[in-house]
């Protein structure tokens, strides 16, 4: 009796233990798919931290202790109604850079970038299909279309681009699940110094 009692305890704790293991082998691999987190979307959530795509898409608030994200507008991009500051372009073009308090609009030898509303919005990148999200980073083209023009700094696209494909569905997957911020970003601005067509 006692061998047969010990040999059915040792039985199932073996097979819970199986069991358990096959459960946690399942949970590592899915896992693994997403970085360790436990969904593609928090994977991209973090991708999208890490990378630092908040500098620049994420208007700024100004507070005693410096700059500080306003969560509000979660990469919305270059607010629509600030006005463009007062700057000599020609000679900020010729001789370095200026960016605007809220770090959304940049002005260089390009000419002026705005950040882009990265939110799900129709103004933002709300009717992107995935393949648009892969070319405007792989490709670094506007919009993520075809024969459009290429992406201004400083968006770093040529770095973000050596992603892995799982890395960018993530990324995608998480800016799709955020709350949409109707924004429509100015067009960029070339030099003051290029010449006019007319």
């Amino acid at each position: 009796m006692i061998i047969t009692l010990s040999s059915f305890f040792m039985y199932r704790c073996n097979g819970n233990n199986a069991s358990k293991s096959r459960l946690s082998n399942d949970s590592t691999v899915a896992q693994n798919n997403y970085g360790g987190f436990e969904s593609e979307v928090a994977y991209g959530k973090h991708l999208v931290i890490t990378s630092g795509c908040n500098d620049c898409h994420t208007p700024k608030k100004m507070t005693q202790m410096g700059p500080v994200l306003d969560t509000s507008l979660l990469l919305s991009g270059h607010p629509a109604a600030m006005p463009m500051f007062d700057i000599n372009r020609k000679e900020i073009e010729s001789k370095g850079l200026a960016v605007t308090n809220d770090m959304t609009a940049w002005v260089g030898p390009w000419g002026i970038s705005y950040s882009a509303n990265l939110t799900p919005d129709s103004t933002g990148i709300g009717n992107w299909n995935e393949a648009q999200f892969f070319r405007a980073i792989r490709e670094g083209k506007w919009m993520g279309l075809e024969g459009s023009r290429q992406l201004l700094p400083p968006m770093p696209w040529q770095e973000i681009s050596k992603m892995t494909d799982n890395e960018l569905k993530a990324i995608f997957a998480y800016l799709k699940s955020i709350p949409p911020v109707h924004n429509v970003v100015p067009p960029p601005a070339p030099p003051v110094s290029a010449p006019k067509h007319g």
